[in-house]
């Protein structure tokens, strides 16, 4: 017998070692479809994402790899999810899938993943990081993981701290500084592994004796940059690297750029250390702020542009000014996963005053049925924009709650 092309019994037993599960039949057509899928479409393709999701990543699987026309695969996903569904979007999808209709190459990538390790981790696996089903329909397929568990569920108690790869002595100083500070607070740090402020959180952390979680450009099993060898793998040791790509897949100027929602969606708050004008990190900034996360930078000099882009993120887009590891950790809407409070009792912050922006918000909320950020503001007459930044406020005067779901009074 056969599964997607390839002799099932050599796919099964794939499957199993490198999703660590004794998974049935429909289990392991589920998993090794997710991780064609991440073969096939790129990261964040909204199309693949759509598909997979209304119709399951194994009958999606089946429909475009039948040659079905470009009507028949529209039709099917118009009957199992939204009806506007536009042909020509279907058929741009189905001409950026078809050359990488290859399941003998996932396959390959399975044998990679085996030899250095490496577990295969799809929604609904045991250690799955639940915050990245916030991206919705540009969520990953599947994850590619060398690492420990108890760095997977740190997550839920996470802070990213990003910055530019030319770094300063002062973004490493201030970025040493705050990486060791949270995690004397329990918390787990997490970044891209880049040169510059990347490689110093990851370093501050791991000599701190914290974890801290390294996302990936490319496959877990070709670490990059090859300067961060010998750094990814202390990380493995006691904390994770993570991809979305296969093992195999090289890093690309795209993928970097959504590399880094995983990042945002992974974290409670992203805080940028030290940026200029165009610094990569603020991507990371913004899918931060789309995802209604809390969002910090650090100052520096007004002469310095190294941190031109910080200085903008405060002005232009409400990212909150932070000077210390306290207010950093202030961001954070859940505690951390191993940080106890101290004996003596902190001061209650007073929510402030509502304005009127935020009571719109409020009255657009239920106690009961969670909203995203787009449905508040369809209801509420705002942008998605400034619906995102009340939310983030509201949250942190205990106004709101974030659910998995989208947003709740509280």
């Amino acid at each position: 017998m056969t599964l997607f092309g390839e002799k099932e019994s050599e796919v099964a037993t794939l499957v199993k070692v490198v999703a660590r599960q004794d998974l049935d039949r429909d289990m392991v057509r589920d998993h090794f479809a997710r991780a064609l899928w991440s073969s096939i479409a790129e990261p964040g393709d909204r199309m693949a994402g759509l598909a997979v999701a209304f119709l399951g990543a194994a009958p999606a699987l089946d429909l475009v790899m039948e040659n079905r026309s470009v009507a028949d695969v529209a039709s099917a996903l118009r009957d199992a999810g939204p009806a506007d569904i536009v042909d020509a979007d279907v058929a741009k999808a189905l001409a950026r899938w078809e050359p990488r209709l290859k399941p003998a190459v996932a396959l390959a990538g399975l044998r990679r993943a085996e030899r250095v390790g490496a577990r295969l981790l799809v929604p609904g696996s045991p250690r799955w990081p639940d915050s990245l089903d916030d991206l919705e329909l540009h969520a990953p397929m599947a994850l590619w993981c060398r690492g420990t568990d108890a760095a997977l569920a740190a997550l839920s108690g996470s802070i990213a701290l990003v910055g530019a790869r030319a770094a300063t002595g002062y973004g490493e100083h201030i970025t040493m500084e705050a990486s060791a500070g949270l995690v004397d607070r329990g918390y787990a740090i997490v970044s891209g592994a880049a040169y510059g402020i990347d490689g110093m959180a990851h370093r501050a952390a791991l000599a701190s004796h914290g974890i801290t979680v390294a996302f990936l450009a490319g496959g877990v099993d070709r670490f990059y940059p090859s300067g961060h060898d010998a750094l990814l793998e202390r990380i493995v040791q006691t904390g994770a690297v993570l991809s979305e790509m296969p093992c195999g897949e090289p890093p690309t100027k795209w993928r970097f750029l959504q590399r880094n929602r995983l990042i945002a969606a992974a974290s409670q708050v992203t805080v940028v250390m030290e940026a200029g004008w165009r610094s990569g990190s603020l991507n990371t900034a913004g899918h931060a702020a789309t995802l209604g996360r809390a969002l910090g930078a650090v100052p520096g000099p007004i002469t310095s542009a190294a941190s031109a882009g910080c200085h903008r993120l405060i002005r232009e887009f409400d990212a909150v000014c932070v000077t210390t590891v306290d207010e950093m950790a202030e961001l954070a809407p859940i505690g951390p996963t191993l940080w106890t409070e101290p004996t003596s009792p902190r001061a209650i912050p007073v929510p402030t005053e509502l304005v009127p922006v935020h009571v719109r918000v409020l009255d657009a909320l239920s106690a009961r049925s969670p909203r995203s950020a787009t449905d508040v503001a369809a209801r509420s007459g705002l942008a998605v924009g400034s619906v995102q930044s009340a939310l983030g406020t509201l949250a942190l005067d205990g106004r709101v709650v974030e659910r998995q779901r989208g947003w709740l009074l509280a």
